[in-house]
């Protein structure tokens, strides 16, 4: 593999810290939130924030659809959402001869941006509708596939602790999101600047769109970023080291791996690097495995969460054998 020059990277930085800094100013107060996010999309994966409601995580997805300039769509789930509602359906028309057919009519996750907001309150069934899209990014209906546009990520939102109503997501649908991130509240400054700056809470303008051929070319250049062997080898045994970890009843699957290898080259090309550094990883480690890992009873027993599980493997698997 080629490693890439300066005059490569250069370019391609300049472009994604406009998009941070344009991210920033719309929202303010999470900038290392807002780059985890657009390393997540780097990556080509989709993303689960997850956080109270009003904490900015419809508005954060907007912003970012508006900066990146890709076709956006918005989908409330609820109980009573079927999958034809997301998907779409064949309805019966009458075509210009007078024959009646079959015509497809595209749901809403036809773009390039779907926001799944409040993705567990969607029964199962719904739910299972995402799986095809989130993997091969097609929709199979009636024997049909069909690709979806290019690019396509899911950024999913979720209530960590309104329960009623909710259908917590399957383990086979949150492998597919290659991050879960916290929302936390903000601060005092936080908030204190969101009302004396912004009249009604409202978003001023961005000020910058990357626009879809500089974004193209990011996602290209990420592909580029050299993974050493060293590194990628740290990370596989990371990876295995997840399942036998004390309190972890199932570890983190292959697209752990792959997560965790793409996200950490996005990093490194955010930083201006041409290749991947033991940080890179460490940093994308919790995102990456927090909502892969399933833990045992004695986990709440002891009052362990999956941060410490993490920080432990972090710990006592060595870079080096």
């Amino acid at each position: 593999m080629t490693l890439l020059s300066p005059d490569d990277v250069a370019p391609v930085k300049r472009d994604l810290d406009a998009t941070l800094a344009a991210l920033d100013r719309m929202l303010l107060g999470r900038p290392e939130l807002h780059r985890l996010v657009l390393a997540g999309i780097l990556a080509r994966g989709h993303i689960l924030l997850e956080g109270l409601p009003g904490l900015g995580k419809t508005a954060l997805i907007r912003a970012l659809a508006q900066i990146l300039d890709l076709d956006f769509k918005r989908v409330q789930f609820t109980p009573d959402l079927m999958p034809s509602d997301i998907l779409g359906s064949h309805i019966l028309e009458t075509g210009p001869d007078g024959n009646r057919v079959m015509a497809f009519k595209p749901g809403p996750v036809f773009c390039n941006l779907l926001l799944a907001d409040e993705i567990n309150r969607a029964s199962p069934k719904t739910q299972s509708a995402m799986l095809e899209t989130m993997q091969e990014r097609t929709v199979t209906l009636m024997g049909v596939t069909r690709p979806l546009p290019k690019p396509f990520f899911v950024l999913a939102s979720q209530n960590p602790i309104e329960l009623e109503g909710t259908y917590p997501l399957p383990e086979a649908q949150t492998d597919r999101f290659i991050f879960k991130l916290h929302v936390a509240p903000p601060d005092a400054a936080t908030l204190t600047a969101i009302i004396t700056t912004r009249s009604h809470g409202d978003m001023p303008e961005s000020g910058f769109t990357l626009g879809r051929e500089s974004l193209e070319r990011a996602l290209d250049t990420v592909g580029k970023v050299l993974l050493p062997e060293a590194v990628a080898n740290w990370i596989g045994r990371l990876v295995a080291a997840t399942h036998s970890a004390k309190y972890v009843t199932c570890g983190a699957s292959p697209r752990a791996a792959i997560a965790m290898a793409e996200s950490a080259r996005a990093l490194a090309l955010m930083d201006g690097r041409p290749s991947v550094g033991f940080d890179d990883v460490r940093k994308v480690a919790f995102p990456v495995l927090n909502h892969r890992l399933i833990l045992d009873y004695r986990a709440k027993l002891d009052g362990v969460d999956a941060r410490s599980v993490v920080d432990g493997v972090l710990e006592s698997t060595p870079v080096a054998e």
